[in-house]
């Protein structure tokens, strides 16, 4: 049976979920966005930054979130600022399938992440993920404008946000240029906590 395909990622107040710039990706407004997740045990030991950090229910998130994937798709300004930014060990130990115009080899890295570039479009990108991940799901990494694609294809099954109590004032919007016509949202939880509010939402066809 196959895994559903889904995006989670952090949002501001006003609606973004990256800076502008792709130089300012890791800097500090994208830091100040996703700091509810940098404390959590799961995070520090996934990403090798060493033992410790905070337990509890949203620790719990972002272990559910990389246990269910079993392959992600992304855009190719998401792997443009990864790739300088991500250890050796990358942080997805399962394929990754990258859209792009680029034409390269796979791009394997230590603790079975795989980046492979696919270059025929985003449904090519996902038939191949879905492949990959067997019985588990398909996460949509980002950034905005490949979860745009994805949503406007009909292609998302869920996706999940964490609100963080920030404001970017511009940058990219999650939802900028989104087919509100085709998209209708079923709420299917919504949780407070210590430094975000989350929010999963079922994706249906208007």
């Amino acid at each position: 049976m196959a895994g559903k395909v889904f995006f989670s990622v952090s949002m501001s107040l006003d609606g973004f979920i990256a800076p502008e710039s792709a130089e300012e990706l890791m800097g500090k407004q994208w830091m100040e966005l996703q700091q509810w997740v940098f404390p959590l045990r799961f995070f520090r030991e996934n990403g090798g930054l060493g033992q410790g950090g905070e337990e509890g229910h949203e620790n719990d998130i972002a272990r559910a979130t990389f246990e269910r994937t079993g392959a992600s798709v992304m855009g190719k300004r998401m792997f443009d600022a990864g790739e300088k930014a991500w250890p050796e060990d990358a942080p997805f130990h399962t394929p990754v399938f990258v859209v792009t115009h680029e034409r390269r080899e796979p791009w394997k890295r230590l603790g079975g992440t795989t980046f492979h570039f696919i270059n025929d479009g985003i449904e090519t990108a996902l038939e191949q993920a879905r492949a990959a991940a067997g019985d588990r799901d398909v996460r949509i990494a980002g950034g905005g404008t490949a979860i745009l694609e994805y949503l406007n294809a009909g292609l998302i099954d869920e996706f999940s946000i964490a609100l963080s109590p920030v404001l970017f004032g511009t940058g990219i919007r999650l939802f900028e240029g989104i087919d509100a016509s085709r998209i209708a949202l079923e709420q299917i939880n919504a949780e407070p906590g210590k430094r975000a509010t989350h929010l999963t939402y079922a994706v249906r066809a208007r």
